[in-house]
């Protein structure tokens, strides 16, 4: 018998699917598949989303209902990705010092 031979429970793996974790990666927020939904209280600020949402190629499910709380925390998640942050490569020993002073970087600011 191999190694790789499976000896845990068949239904053990297949928790990860039922316990809401999104396995589905190809079907991304705002498509026909999986559109945003927007609660918002008035018309104006309705008409304000669909113009973005129109802009930008978003599909929204929106529901205007005063009594409830304006929900658009889906849909700012969309327009408010977080950048990605870069560092400046350090010089490696051998190379120029980047302060200019024509030496090699192990031999100045190192």
């Amino acid at each position: 018998m191999s190694k790789l031979f499976f000896k845990g429970r068949i239904d053990a793996r297949q928790n990860h699917v039922l316990a809401g974790y999104n396995v589905n990666r190809v079907v991304k927020a705002g498509t026909k598949a999986a559109p945003v939904t927007v609660i918002v209280n008035t018309d104006e600020r309705k008409a304000e989303i669909e113009a973005l949402a129109a802009e930008h190629s978003i599909v929204i499910d929106m529901v205007v209902d005063a009594d409830q709380a304006e929900n658009t925390v889906e849909f700012d998640a969309l327009f408010n990705k977080p950048k990605t942050t870069t560092f400046d490569k350090t010089p490696n020993r051998n190379d120029p010092c980047s302060c200019g002073s024509g030496k090699k970087y192990k031999k100045c600011c190192a």
